[in-house]
């Protein structure tokens, strides 16, 4: 087979999204599992730690964001 020539594609242009709503949303979510996880006191403590460390993170990526919002 030839070689077929094809037209260039245009560069697609990026999605835009909500950025802080996904992160509140996760981070949330997060918290909402470490109050039940409080709650129900389990044996094993490593879910807990793994919920804070979720909020944290979200905490974090929301700081992230402001300030790249802001430079923008």
């Amino acid at each position: 087979m030839g070689l077929v020539s094809q037209q260039p594609r245009p560069d697609l242009q990026p999605i835009r999204t909500n950025d802080t709503a996904t992160v509140l949303t996760g981070t949330v979510l997060w918290l909402v599992a470490l109050i039940v996880l409080l709650i129900v006191r389990p044996e094993d403590t490593r879910w807990l730690w793994t919920c804070a460390a979720g909020v944290g993170l979200g905490l974090f990526g929301l700081a992230y964001l402001r300030r790249r919002d802001r430079r923008r």
